[in-house]
């Protein structure tokens, strides 16, 4: 079943993918037939424009109307390269949308599977053995501090100190004096 589904998501998701992409197709086709009838407009008026020069008013009006006919459907293309990037847009929104739910889906899943293998309980005796752990480290110190003497304390002390001074102690600088010319290095 959750096979199944995914397996059907994905598909679903591919399919959105390939029909924005169709979209995305049609709207550029739009785009370039709305540049092929703007140049064809713009040729229309000047050829109007001659005719008129010419004296065939008739003619020139004819080819007026054909040209505000050609700018209407001009509009209706604006309008539908308009609606096919919106819906390019709701497409490719949704997808991030499904993303996002599928990502929370997974982390639901995951997090209820983190709380059947830990529960509230399992917690509270974690955090209870903690401070057990804890007091019972703290009654050894205490019988270990009580039946410590001044002198072991000072004894401890200085050892500390002699482990720490190992630690900080330099490599011994060589007692002979280094060499003035070293080959191949050009003095300065």
């Amino acid at each position: 079943g959750t096979q199944r589904g995914a397996r059907q998501r994905r598909t679903h998701r591919v399919n959105c993918t390939i029909r924005a992409f169709q979209l995305k197709q049609q709207r550029d086709k739009l785009k370039q037939y709305q540049k092929r009838v703007t140049l064809h407009l713009e040729r229309e008026r000047a050829v109007a424009r001659q005719l008129l020069r010419d004296g065939k008013k008739e003619k020139a009006m004819l080819l007026l109307k054909k040209k505000r006919y050609q700018e209407q459907l001009l509009d209706k293309t604006e309008n539908q390269i308009s609606n096919l990037e919106r819906m390019v847009q709701d497409i490719e929104f949704t997808q991030i949308e499904m993303k996002v739910i599928e990502g929370l889906k997974i982390g639901n899943e995951c997090l209820n599977k983190m709380h059947q293998v830990m529960s509230v309980e399992e917690v509270e005796r974690i955090l209870d053995e903690t401070q057990d752990a804890v007091e019972y480290q703290k009654q050894i110190d205490e019988m270990l501090a009580g039946s410590l003497t001044e002198e072991d304390e000072d004894a401890i002390l200085e050892e500390l100190n002699a482990i720490t001074q190992e630690q900080l102690e330099l490599p011994e600088v060589p007692s002979e004096p280094l060499p003035e010319n070293i080959p191949g290095r050009v003095s300065v």
